[in-house]
């Protein structure tokens, strides 16, 4: 078969299949047009999901009549400047959309500049041009869409329905609002509820245009992120450990404005977070990062939605450092959703309780006849909750280590002049929480005074303004799991030398990519090294890991390194020892505690890092304002 020149419909047909994948493809390409045009409001129409009609109409500052005639010819563009690709500092760049869209659709553009008596018109349908037309319009652009893919039939089957499609779109347009607060945004039409979000004004407009897509609780609930490191900035807010999702849908990533999904951007995003989240929990950002245009390729993907740094462990190190910079800094704070959650499930439970087993009074109140004459029951429950003070005892030198862990394997937490963390589990005093006066600066601390122990899991702390419920378990759980890292931190990993190195066969690229590597993996207790062009030998590892899969670990941590490039996964596996070790070894629910010890945790809490939250995610404490409290009660 000779080879021949593809004729220009189906140049752009073809070009059409890159960016033109779906109705919300056409809404992005457009919108980021208007965005690029300076446009300060935009308003999007669509029908049946963007399958029908799409229209998206700017105030920017429009074209003029030869610049719409380029407009829909493949690759005329005003947004390149000396022909410099890395130079990009505009969304769109290529000159590929609009006569990608009007080779598969019909396309219609109205346009006037600000030095033209009046507007102009063109039309594509299916890749032919119409002549230009004079028209009515103000300032700016009018560009829409009808009947996409009526040129190319076969891709409609490949369409999902009008709802899915219509979110799609609600998906994009979110996206490019985030990143442009200044900018109003209305979005309607007969497939959705109309949605606006106006220009947000004033010192903190990105804040202000979070809380107008993502809500005002995400803005109570998010830590402010900003970091610098060699010329790269980064800057938003991330979510509390406490305050998640159950999907990656609400990650938000901007490079100089750009939308973006970048694996590596998520999986920094899920190395800060590992410590404090469960695997099927998401945490929500919204994350600004900014450079020198040259320091980044955003070039490498047909939508654009992918980008290349030039020096990608750098953004990776700064956004991994400066979200666990911001989880240090919050401390023992958690979500304030908890709370609701907790109030709506009181309050749905009274609703289920409501009218059962009261009766009126002749006072006019309520009486509970449900327990009427039941006085020694109520005196049986109170005896059988009296304290026993044999339940707090210290261990014993001879109750020997945590179960499940051998004694090299806790001796590897263990620094000099310290018994381990045994220490951790010695009460400190004899007294009982309802027979201790409140103490008013203790009110005023953040976690305030501890008041009851309630079922033997649960602290019961008085503040100033309200009820702090703790988990001592949980609570216990972090605090002990710090230290342990701690300790790692203070000191190199204890390592176990092979009698016999254990030699691990691997491609030629993933030996070479654990070679270079080779200092970072030792910092962490694996001493390993090249062994010809397609080996690795692997001579210590880590001692608290005991007996391992080593070849197993070492070909996980080569694909880690080539998906990711990172090799976070032993550290991960140190991580969940201790986290292990930090679960056997702290005060296990249904173990009383005095009133000093549960003091002292809450004291230990408010100056430990991350507190708010277990080694697992969950919450470790929940408060209770004295004013909800008091709505419950009917008092307000």
């Amino acid at each position: 078969m000779k080879v021949r020149q593809l004729g220009e419909q189906v140049i752009n047909q073809i070009a059409a299949g890159e960016v033109i994948e779906r109705p919300a493809s056409v809404i992005k390409e457009l919108v980021e047009n208007a965005v690029d045009a300076g446009a300060g409001n935009i308003e999007i129409v669509t029908a049946a999901g963007g399958k029908t009609l799409m229209r998206v109409a700017d105030d920017g500052l429009g074209m003029s009549r030869d610049d719409l005639e380029l407009a829909v010819r493949r690759h005329c563009t005003s947004k390149i400047s000396d022909d410099d690709l890395f130079d990009i500092r505009t969304l769109g760049f290529r000159g590929e959309a609009l006569p990608s869209i009007g080779s598969v659709a019909r396309l219609a553009i109205q346009t006037r500049h600000e030095t033209e008596d009046h507007a102009w018109a063109i039309a594509v349908e299916g890749g032919k041009h119409q002549p230009i037309i004079p028209a009515a319009r103000a300032k700016g652009t009018q560009v829409e869409v009808r009947d996409l893919f009526f040129a190319t039939p076969a891709r409609l089957k490949f369409l999902k329905s009008d709802r899915a499609e219509a979110a799609a779109i609600t998906e994009i347009v979110k996206r490019i609002a985030l990143a442009y607060p200044t900018v109003g945004f209305s979005l309607s039409g007969a497939d959705r509820q109309a949605q606006s979000w106006p220009a947000a004004r004033g010192d903190e407009p990105h804040l202000a245009r979070i809380a107008q897509i993502l809500g005002p609780e995400f803005v109570d609930n998010a830590m402010e992120i900003d970091a610098e490191r060699e010329g790269v900035r980064l800057s938003g807010f991330a979510g509390l450990p406490t305050h998640h999702r159950g999907n990656a849908q609400h990650q938000f990533f901007f490079v100089n404005g750009r939308p973006v999904k970048d694996k590596l951007l998520l999986s920094g995003l899920r190395g800060a977070y590992a410590d404090v989240l469960a695997r099927d929990r998401h945490p929500v950002v919204v994350l600004f990062i900014e450079l020198d245009p040259g320091q980044v390729d955003v070039n490498v993907h047909p939508a654009k939605a992918d980008v290349r740094f030039r020096d990608a462990q750098l953004v990776r190190g700064l956004l991994v450092g400066a979200i666990k910079r911001a989880l240090v800094d919050a401390g023992h704070r958690a979500s304030t959703s908890n709370a609701a959650i907790a109030l709506d499930a009181i309050r749905s439970h009274g609703d289920t309780q409501a009218g059962y087993g009261f009766a009126a009074s002749p006072a006019g109140g309520t009486t509970n006849t449900a327990y009427a004459g039941r006085g020694s029951g109520f005196a049986r429950a109170t005896a059988a909750a009296n304290w026993n003070p044999e339940a707090f005892r210290p261990l014993e030198e001879n109750e020997g280590p945590v179960s499940g862990f051998s004694e090299s394997a806790q001796r590897a937490f263990q620094t000099p002049g310290q018994d381990g963390f045994a220490g951790l589990m010695t009460p400190s005093a004899d007294a009982r929480a309802h027979e201790t006066p409140v103490e008013t600066e203790k009110t005023l601390l953040p976690l305030g005074a501890a008041r009851a122990q309630v079922h033997e899991t649960y602290i019961i702390a008085q503040t100033g303004d309200g009820v702090v419920i703790v988990d001592q378990h949980a609570a216990h759980e972090r605090l002990v799991y710090e230290r342990l890292k701690e300790a790692l931190a203070k000191k190199s990993v204890a390592r176990q030398m092979l009698l016999i190195p254990e030699i691990v066969e691997l491609p030629e690229e993933d030996a070479a990519r654990l070679a270079e590597r080779a200092d970072d993996l030792e910092a962490v207790g694996l001493s390993l090294e090249a062994f010809g062009p397609g080996a690795i030998a692997v001579r210590e590892t880590p001692a608290i890991l005991g007996d391992m899969d080593i070849q197993g670990m070492v070909r996980n941590l080569a694909d880690e390194l080539a998906e990711w490039d990172t090799a976070d996964g032993l550290r991960d596996k140190l991580d969940h020892v201790a986290a292990t070790m930090a679960c056997h070894g702290s005060v296990r629910a249904g173990r009383r505690m005095r009133a000093e010890e549960m003091d002292a945790l809450l004291r230990d809490m408010e100056a430990t890092p991350l507190s708010g939250q277990c080694n697992h995610g969950r919450p470790t404490w929940v408060e209770l304002k004295l004013t909800d409290i008091e709505k419950l009660f009917g008092r307000k």
